[in-house]
């Protein structure tokens, strides 16, 4: 695995980046201008069972998107960032927010935009179809699943 020994204990939030996470990367555009995501529901039934455990959870997106608020509506007590070109400043806010340090952090991201934050945390995953630059981050953990096949659900359940 090449990963940092993982303290189930330690960690204490996991931050996401969605889109590549818990959708395939990819955006489905009709003919009238209309567009969709397709999310695992696994990876939703993986929110709730983090959330159960006590372990807080925060969605940071660079893009504005609808299956963002269906996750937050039906999860309205997790933390949701949209169209946040600096993700690192989001995920340092959280962390004070929640008087938390690097050390119980989980970050999850698939591109280059994600880099600053995947090095920050003690816990970087990406998942099996991510950048190259990515996979390349010292200590990250990868998937066997790609982005929007369940990846996020494999590293819950990997913790839980």
């Amino acid at each position: 695995m090449g990963y940092v020994k993982l303290d189930k204990e330690e960690i204490k939030i996991v931050v996401s980046d969605f889109d590549g996470i818990f959708t395939d990367g990819k955006l489905t555009v009709y003919s009238d201008g209309r567009t969709s995501k397709v999310i695992d529901y696994k990876d939703i039934m993986a929110i709730a069972n983090i959330l159960k455990k006590g372990i807080k959870f925060a969605i940071i997106s660079g893009e504005i998107s609808a299956a963002i608020d269906e996750v937050k509506k039906k999860f309205p007590m997790i933390d949701t960032f949209q169209n946040e070109r600096k993700k690192i400043n989001v995920l340092i806010s959280l962390l004070e927010k929640y008087d938390l340090k690097p050390e119980n952090a989980m970050y999850l991201g698939d591109d280059i935009n994600d880099i600053e934050c995947l090095k920050l945390v003690k816990y970087p995953v990406t998942v099996s179809n991510a950048h190259d630059e990515v996979k390349r981050i010292e200590n990250i953990y990868i998937t066997s699943n790609s982005g929007g096949n369940g990846a996020f659900r494999e590293i819950t359940d990997y913790i839980l």
